[in-house]
């Protein structure tokens, strides 16, 4: 879907050349903003490097490539919203975008597109914007190869690095984002894709996507992140091969899945997340080929959740590996490699013999009583655990792997 998007967007840009023309604007030249009234649909404007402020947003409202020589400076001198796309088919490239206001009543952006078909956003550079980039009521746009880089301290005053809104069939590939309230945010955003981005060091969520369905998250890596990554109140998700990495805190986790339905979790990384998954009222998702590596909590499956598979995933030198707040659990585990299994294999066919429970008892007592973690790694800790593995009593008894893999799949 993404290389037809580009096609499309790419042959209807190169059909209009045979009639279209080239502008100049910079120092020594005519000015940005004259440059964008005089062009015609399909022209090329070149802006040249220095720096463009004015008394108001810099509109484009026709077809347009707007290409950036030597990194020109769109400056919004916190007044003022430096960029602002009101047409179909544009493309906007090689541009410094800067200092955007912050509003209560209004979504000011670096770059800002509003209902419009086929824009390509592309190789720019966004700097201290209250918004990076914000697609509202948009379809079939790309954003990719982006740098957007804020200082936000507090939520309630920043916003987010590529933000969506009532969006379909978007492609956001390649970008860089930190400093935001959310380095990524999707809200009523349906196919569309998500691939290769790297968010880190944003004050809430790397990612954080709700009501949007039919979407597909892969290749991306969430690093040092608040609150890691939140995924709600949506269905038909694909995440595949992302890396979620140490989104630690009392309230973070590598992702967060409230109330999702009938996704699959693939080929993922969770490493030195306080909580790797933290799932709550899920339903039909399947998680497979995962690696949970060195989390406090692999995963934090409540008894809301349902109907979920967990198969040929890795465990590896978490705390927990699962914990559950309620006996019952009407989800499966099958064919998972554990390192804390301690059964055998006569049959020398990969499989263990003997059933594992990856609940303990320490944990089902830590997730009614946070305040015990601080027997962790106590002999009494260790005796309990030891107990219950011989003699099964309060862990769930339904919830346990009764094929597990010898060996790290």
């Amino acid at each position: 879907m993404k290389k037809t998007l580009l096609v499309v967007i790419v042959l209807g840009l190169c059909a209009a050349t045979a009639w279209s023309r080239s502008l100049h604007a910079g120092p020594g030249k005519m000015g940005l903003r004259e440059a964008l009234a005089l062009a015609q649909p399909f022209d090329t404007v070149f802006v040249h490097g220095g720096e463009y402020r004015d008394t108001a947003s810099f509109e484009i409202t026709r077809p347009l490539t707007l290409i950036g020589l030597d990194w020109p400076l769109l400056d919004g001198a916190n007044r003022l919203q430096p960029l602002s796309v009101r047409s179909n088919y544009v493309s906007v490239s090689g541009f410094r975008v800067a200092n955007s206001p912050s509003a209560g009543l209004e979504d000011y952006a670096g770059i800002k597109v509003y209902n419009a078909r086929y824009v390509y956003i592309w190789g720019n550079r966004l700097e201290n914007n209250y918004f990076g980039i914000y697609l509202s009521n948009c379809v079939n746009c790309v954003v990719t190869g982006n740098h957007l880089q804020a200082s936000g301290t507090v939520e309630q005053t920043s916003g987010n690095g590529v933000h969506a809104w009532k969006c379909d069939s978007l492609t956001i590939t390649d970008n860089f984002a930190a400093g935001h309230r959310d380095g990524i945010y999707f809200e009523f955003v349906t196919n569309s894709f998500i691939r290769n981005n790297h968010s880190e060091g944003n004050l809430r969520y790397g990612l954080h996507f709700m009501f949007s369905h039919n979407d597909h998250y892969e290749n991306n890596t969430f690093y040092r992140n608040g609150a890691g990554v939140a995924v709600m109140y949506s269905r038909r998700v694909t995440m595949h091969g992302n890396r979620f990495l140490e989104n630690q805190g009392s309230s973070a986790y590598g992702i967060l899945l409230k109330d999702i339905s009938d996704s699959q979790m693939t080929d993922n990384e969770f490493q030195r997340n306080t909580t790797g998954i933290y799932m709550e009222g899920c339903s039909r998702c399947r998680f497979e080929h995962n690696t949970f590596r060195q989390n406090g909590w692999a995963i934090k499956l409540q008894a809301s959740c349902d109907g979920n598979l967990f198969t040929r995933n890795n465990f590896w030198a978490n705390t927990f590996d699962i914990a559950t707040n309620n006996a019952l659990v009407l989800n499966t585990l099958e064919s998972n490699f554990w390192d804390k299994y301690e059964g055998y294999d006569l049959a020398r066919d990969g499989v263990g013999d003997v059933p594992y429970r990856p609940v303990s008892l320490y944990a089902r007592i830590a997730e009614d009583m946070p305040y015990a973690m601080m027997l962790w790694r106590s002999f009494m800790v260790t005796l309990l655990d030891r107990a219950e593995k011989v003699i099964p009593s309060l862990t769930p008894e339904n919830l346990r792997d009764d094929t597990p893999s010898m060996k790290a799949l």
